[in-house]
């Protein structure tokens, strides 16, 4: 079962936690070092990575799953 991970903000450093955890996975001084992270992640669990700004809103979402092709719809 796939987990997604989020790139929070946590204080004025940057987490990964997976869907649903209370805690975070990792934490990073920068958000480039949690995407990193989080990718590795989200690739080992064939999951998606969603980036979140400082505001808490998601602004970029990446897909490591089965992603049927051509997408249906």
């Amino acid at each position: 079962m796939s987990k997604n991970q989020h790139v929070v903000p946590h204080g004025d450093q940057w987490a990964v936690k997976g869907a649903g955890n209370s805690r975070a996975t990792s934490v990073h001084p920068t958000q480039q070092g949690a995407i990193d992270a989080g990718r590795q992640i989200a690739q080992n669990q064939q999951g998606e990575l969603l980036i979140h700004g400082r505001n808490g809103q998601i602004r970029e979402k990446n897909s490591y799953g089965n992603d049927p092709f051509p997408p249906k719809g």
